[in-house]
C-alpha cells in the first residue's frame, strides 16, 4: 500500500528462511510438548515480575473488535489465599460427592483428584482470569464480542508464557465460581473464567502417566 489509511500504522514483521522456522517451530513444540498440569507445588517464591511479564504476553491475544475483555487478577495475600482455597473445596466437595455423574468422576480416576485443593494455599500466587462482558461508560452499557473465545485465546497465551519462563500452573474451574467474585471483590460486569496456580513443581511433583493424541488424530490435510 503506498498510502497509510489513517487510524492505521505499518505492520512491523519478522521473516524467518525454510531451515529457521523449522528449527524455531522444533523448538518451541519440545518446549511445550513438556508442559503438564501440575497439582504439587512448591511455596519457593520468585520475581512475581515475571508473572506480570507472562499476563502483558497474555493480553498480546487477538479478541473480538480488540475489546480485550479480560482482567488478570494475581494473588500472593497468604490470607486471601486460604479464604480461595476453603470456598473453592466447599463447591469441589459438592462436585464429588453430588453434583458429577459416574462417567465423569470415572474419567478423573486417571487423575487421582479428589475435591482436596491444597495446591491452592502451597503456591505462592494465584491467577484469577476474569472475563468481562460489557463496560458501563457514560451510562451506558457497551458489549463486548466473542468474549469466551477471546479470553480462552488470551489463557492459552499465558499458560505458554509461563512454560517459556520455567514455571508450572494448572486450570482449575471449582464450579459455580461465584465466590471468586465475592472474595476478590470484583464489578458486576466481571465473571471468573478460571484459576490457576503458578509457581515451581514441588521436587518430588508427580503427574499422570498420560499420553497426547497423535498428528493423524488431531490434524487433517484436504
Amino acid at each position: 500500500m503506498k498510502n497509510t489509511p489513517e487510524g492505521f500504522i505499518n505492520l512491523v514483521h519478522q521473516r524467518y528462511s525454510d531451515e529457521e522456522s523449522r528449527l524455531r517451530a522444533q523448538q518451541f513444540y519440545k518446549l511445550m510438548s513438556s508442559r503438564r498440569s501440575v497439582r504439587f507445588f512448591s511455596d519457593e517464591k520468585f520475581d512475581r515480575r515475571l508473572l506480570e511479564l507472562a499476563v502483558m504476553t497474555a493480553s498480546t491475544a487477538p479478541s473480538g473488535a480488540n475489546k480485550q475483555p479480560w482482567k488478570y487478577v494475581i494473588v500472593e495475600s497468604p490470607e486471601i489465599k486460604r479464604e480461595i482455597k476453603i470456598a473453592a473445596e466447599k463447591e469441589e466437595k459438592e462436585n464429588y460427592e453430588r453434583r458429577m455423574p459416574k462417567s465423569w468422576l470415572d474419567d478423573l480416576k486417571a487423575f487421582g483428584t479428589d475435591w482436596h485443593k491444597d495446591f491452592l494455599e502451597v503456591a505462592p500466587y494465584i491467577v484469577v482470569v476474569f472475563k468481562i462482558d460489557y463496560l458501563n461508560e457514560d451510562g451506558s452499557m457497551k458489549k463486548h464480542y466473542y468474549v469466551n473465545e477471546s479470553v480462552g485465546i488470551s489463557v492459552g497465551m499465558f499458560i505458554a508464557a509461563l512454560q517459556n519462563i520455567g514455571l508450572v500452573t494448572l486450570t482449575h474451574t471449582p464450579s459455580p465460581m461465584n465466590f471468586l467474585s465475592r472474595i476478590l471483590k470484583r464489578p458486576s460486569n466481571e465473571r471468573a473464567f478460571l484459576l490457576l496456580p503458578v509457581g515451581y513443581p514441588h521436587p518430588e511433583a508427580v503427574v499422570p502417566d498420560i499420553e497426547r493424541k497423535g498428528r493423524d488424530e488431531v490434524m487433517e490435510i484436504i
